[in-house]
């Protein structure tokens, strides 16, 4: 069964988008939209047009863990290295899935772009730049909702920024093809790329 429209994550996402003046068209499906290829092939759209929404950490001065969020383009991702040196932080790492849900207030899975308990500094991939419009969670596994980047960049709050290591396109190819056999059944979904928090 499908989260209803009025499950309390996904209504977090719409008011977030509604105090911007953006009303969201949020869909709820029967089938998970957990990994990229699942999500791609519900929306029927492209891997790229899928956006990862991927929890980091970095360490504060005072010890605390800053949260820092990559919507990344489905295919691609986050090389650590880039990552550091857009943001400036020291000692960066993906966030544990508990962390992830303390820090966003969302469980893997369903982490949306924006509408978090708390501000979390956000950097957009520019792959996400070139569709008219990409996919995101929409605070649970099975919801999601399309929106042009530029906008998805102004809810989110981004910086755009590259942040995925360079990988042939053949290379992204043949990844893409996995995970859409994957999504399919064929083998096993192994840590793949969500819209949510996973293939960094």
């Amino acid at each position: 069964m499908p989260e209803a429209l009025d499950h309390p994550g996904i209504q977090r996402v719409r008011e977030a988008a509604a105090r911007k003046g953006v009303d969201l068209d949020i869909r709820v499906f029967d089938e998970s939209t957990h990994t990229a290829a699942e999500a791609a092939a519900t929306v029927d759209a492209e891997l790229g047009q899928i956006v990862k929404s991927l929890v980091f950490v970095a360490s504060a001065d005072d010890g605390t863990l800053e949260p820092i969020l990559c919507l990344v383009s489905g295919p691609n991702r986050v090389d650590l290295a880039r990552l550091a040196a857009v943001t400036g932080a020291r000692d960066i790492r993906r966030a544990t899935a508990r962390e992830a849900q303390e820090l966003t207030g969302f469980t893997i899975g369903g982490i949306p772009p924006f509408g978090h308990t708390r501000p979390v500094r956000t950097v957009m991939d520019p792959d996400l730049g070139r569709f008219q419009v990409v996919w995101a969670a929409a605070g649970t596994a099975t919801a999601v909702f399309p929106v042009p980047p530029g906008t998805l960049r102004i809810l989110s709050n981004a910086t755009v920024a590259p942040i995925t290591e360079d990988r042939r396109a053949a290379d992204r190819e043949a990844e893409a093809q996995r995970e859409h056999e994957s999504s399919n059944g064929v083998g096993l979904v192994g840590g793949g790329a969500t819209p949510s928090n996973a293939g960094a």
